[in-house]
């Protein structure tokens, strides 16, 4: 079974402001709201780290797919699909 990464560092006590009725129900259904919180936040970072990427690489993006545009793929005399 894979172990995210999060999970194998050192965990730091955090304080959180949830909504109370939301947190009594994860509670009632016997949800980990701390690795629920942590795995929301994992995703956050995640999604932003990518946007983030994107955002930093446009241009090197927009030149490679207008070279393409241009000139088609580089070796797609090879491809066998």
């Amino acid at each position: 079974m894979h172990v995210p990464e999060a999970t194998k560092s050192i965990r730091k006590p955090t304080n959180l402001s949830l909504d109370t009725d939301l947190l009594k129900e994860a509670k009632a259904l016997g949800i980990n709201v701390s690795r629920s919180a942590e795995a929301g936040i994992a995703e956050a970072v995640k999604l932003h780290k990518q946007k983030k990427w994107l955002h930093d690489n446009a241009t090197a993006l927009a030149s490679s797919n207008t070279y393409i545009e241009a000139n088609g793929l580089p070796l797609a005399r090879h491809r066998q699909f």
